[in-house]
């Protein structure tokens, strides 16, 4: 919906760019406003800007005054616009739940499944708005987004290696449940703001072993699931924890879950590391980190990229934005574009420099 500046406020979602007398927008679609943000767009001298009419909390956005209700008439926005509300929604039933666990109650596994199963739909609807949810990372409510995003990435991983339905929801629920054993941490080491001392770092680790001991009695969830959940900070070469396993003796769960963990981390937005773009950490993932995720995994998220056809507008990583010409199956994240304005063409396999900030639409 249009509204007035002096009616936004922190935590709105940005739908559209804001353009001032520039060429390139001066805040970005999807942009998460801050109160600094909100200064920016009053320097600027901006009247009116279009956003979601959920904000980034989960709560709906009831402006005194709305100017325009906009409808897009490009069914992908209107799918991307319900997949993220939907999302939000969800990390704040997801935060109601994590509070009960801190509080001393058990999961209530029915409520996970609510929660889960909408997302499970909307993302089978638009599997490009997982590569979305980085922009709504906040420190404030990173753990509770976190485990919702890990939940569905893990569901779309495992729909892309062509899981049954019933083997996707067990990895939602399983990618969701990974990080609840944070709830019986100290609350001051989750809530600290500067590095974590050793001792601190060990009993974070504890939390994969918590939570498989908050699930193991869930009847609703299969072993293989549980033991995922265990196993979720292993790693191939045997870096991992709780037991350093290597790769044979890690489950295909905790294998699915782990890839989903590590690509919502490296893509949000942290206290001690500004948010990379999805594109870039898929590459990360393979090259810097190969030997300790699965392959699999990793290209199965990476096929998602497929998904945004040949025509799709991107911003690259220099600010420039271009049109891609073709894509090709050994290198999804670095396809053929010809840059706007200027109709330059660039191979992003050639050109290393370069990658793809995020897509336009």
């Amino acid at each position: 919906m249009r509204v007035h500046i002096q009616e936004l406020q922190e935590g709105c979602i940005l739908s559209e760019d804001v353009f001032s007398m520039t060429n390139r927008p001066i805040i970005s679609q999807k942009t998460v406003l801050t109160k600094d943000l909100l200064d920016i767009l009053k320097v600027f001298l901006i009247e009116e800007a279009v956003v979601e009419k959920t904000l980034v909390n989960g709560l709906p956005f009831i402006p005194a005054e709305v100017i325009e209700d906009v409808q897009s008439t490009q069914e992908t926005k209107v799918n991307d616009s319900s997949f993220l509300d939907t999302f939000l929604i969800s990390v704040l039933s997801y935060k109601k739940e994590f509070l009960a666990w801190q509080s001393g109650l058990p999961i209530d596994i029915a409520k996970i499944r609510n929660i889960m199963i909408p997302l499970i739909d909307k993302m089978e609807r638009n599997p490009s708005g997982i590569f979305s949810l980085h922009h709504l990372s906040t420190n404030e409510d990173y753990m509770f987004q976190h485990s919702v995003a890990v939940g569905i990435i893990s569901a779309f991983i495992g729909k892309k290696l062509n899981y049954n339905k019933g083997e996707v929801v067990q990895l939602a629920l399983g990618g969701c449940l990974a990080d609840a054993g944070m709830a019986k941490i100290n609350p001051v080491i989750l809530q600290k703001n500067t590095s974590l001392s050793s001792e601190e770092f060990e009993d974070i680790k504890r939390h994969s072993t918590i939570s498989f001991k908050m699930v193991q009695n869930i009847s609703l969830l299969r072993e293989s699931t549980k033991i995922g959940i265990f196993q979720h900070h292993e790693r191939l070469d045997g870096t991992g924890y709780p037991f350093g396993e290597l790769s044979s003796k890690i489950n295909q769960t905790g294998k699915v879950i782990a890839v989903a963990d590590a690509f919502h981390a490296m893509t949000s937005q942290r206290l001690y590391r500004r948010k990379q773009s999805p594109f870039k950490v898929l590459e990360m993932l393979i090259q810097d980190s190969f030997g300790k995720y699965d392959i699999q995994s990793i290209q199965a998220l990476g096929s998602g990229i497929m998904t945004f056809s040949i025509g799709s507008r991107v911003k690259l990583s220099d600010g420039q934005n271009a049109e891609i010409l073709f894509i090709e199956d050994k290198s999804p994240t670095r396809p053929l574009v010809k840059i706007e304005g200027t109709g330059e063409i660039i191979h992003l396999e050639k050109n290393r420099q370069l990658f793809i900030d995020e897509v336009l639409k």
